[in-house]
């Protein structure tokens, strides 16, 4: 669902609203998958919109195979004294 409504194709798959962190989980031309981590910046019936490590990525609703939100990263660890 993106907002609520179904992904195209997967009823199954429940977008969460624009502005949390997610893992958005699709399929590539080859058939490989691969997973889109980062801020949802939009989605509607067609598109899903992931602002990541990897930039802004574009992703096709009829490729998705898995989404869900997820926490968000830890913080960094303190740096122990350098010798």
């Amino acid at each position: 669902m993106v907002n609520g409504d179904p992904v195209a194709g997967n009823e199954r798959i429940e977008i969460p609203a624009p502005g949390k962190r997610v893992v958005v989980r699709y399929l590539l031309p080859t058939g490989q998958a691969t997973d889109a981590l980062g801020e949802l910046l939009s989605a509607d019936a067609t598109t899903v919109v992931v602002d990541g490590k990897r930039g802004i990525e574009r992703i096709p609703t009829s490729a998705i195979i898995a989404a869900k939100a997820v926490p968000p990263p830890p913080q960094p660890r303190p740096r122990r004294g350098l010798v």
